[in-house]
């Protein structure tokens, strides 16, 4: 059986935490061996630790996101260094940049005072850091530039970037790792800037439970069952009625395995031991 690590996830996202042991090990019986679960806020690091200790296929990694910073405490930077000082065994992230369509609504001087600080603490740890990036590549690579190198590494999560960022991204320390949003690239594009990525560099990822595949066979999707309230109904009337929320499994990096190879013209196999070892060198710091 081929070995993959998925290299950026949610597993303790409260859609799915319920489930989380379920879904771990319905991965691993697909030969997912390793999943880097990324906090995204103060409220759910310690679930992150909690799963960590529980699972010891879990890397914990703990950052404050950009969409959640104007929610920060004042002590959330000292809560975030004490979280990595007790968890020997973490990254950090999830942290970054926004200015799509939620990050737009957000200060994003503010954003940046935050990102800059958590790159800085992963600098200073000698840890990778998971970062998000929306409609901001030149703000971060401005940043990147100004703070790194980065020799413990990057991961930039769901990469969606142009082929020609990539040089200088990993010349500063960059990992390319790459979801299912990857298929709502147009292909002539995705397939320029995946073979622009150093092999050694290449990581895969679920971003687990968003990010579902979507140019595939549904019925050859593992999928997490959710009911949720009528989203159009939700906010107003007495009557609402109940719909199925389709979720994304770890299980489902089998499928962008496959569509990476098929852009990169590589057997899957080739690819997944590729990635897991890019992973796992990435992955193996200190702790």
């Amino acid at each position: 059986m081929i070995r993959l690590f998925d290299a950026h996830c949610h597993l303790q996202d409260s859609r799915v935490l319920n489930v989380a042991p379920k879904l771990i090990k319905e991965a691993i019986d697909t030969g997912v061996l390793h999943f880097a679960v990324n906090g995204v806020s103060e409220k759910d690091w310690h679930l992150v630790k909690e799963m960590s200790d529980t699972h010891p296929s879990v890397v914990p990694n703990f950052g404050l996101h950009p969409w959640f910073i104007t929610d920060r405490t004042p002590d959330w930077l000292k809560t975030l260094k004490d979280f990595l000082a007790s968890t020997p065994s973490a990254a950090v992230g999830e942290i970054g940049l926004d200015k799509g369509s939620t990050g737009k609504k957000i200060d994003f001087t503010d954003q940046v005072e935050v990102f800059r600080q958590q790159l800085q603490l992963a600098k200073e740890l000698n840890k990778p850091a998971s970062i998000h990036c929306v409609r901001a590549f030149g703000d971060l690579l401005e940043i990147l530039r100004s703070e790194g190198p980065f020799p413990a590494g990057l991961v930039l999560h769901s990469f969606l970037g142009s082929a020609e960022m990539v040089p200088e991204l990993a010349k500063l320390g960059a990992y390319f790792s790459f979801s299912g949003f990857l298929m709502s690239m147009k292909e002539s594009k995705a397939k320029k800037m995946l073979k622009s990525v150093p092999p050694k560099r290449i990581l895969l990822e679920t971003d687990a439970p968003d990010a579902r595949p979507s140019s595939v066979d549904p019925d050859s999707l593992f999928v997490i069952k959710r009911e949720v309230l009528n989203p159009k109904e939700a906010s107003g009337g007495e009557d609402t009625s109940i719909v199925e929320e389709n979720l994304n499994h770890p299980a489902n990096i089998h499928h962008i395995l496959a569509y990476v190879a098929h852009m990169l013209e590589m057997e899957e196999k080739e690819l997944a031991q590729l990635s897991y070892e890019n992973a796992k060198r990435l992955f193996s710091y200190k702790g």
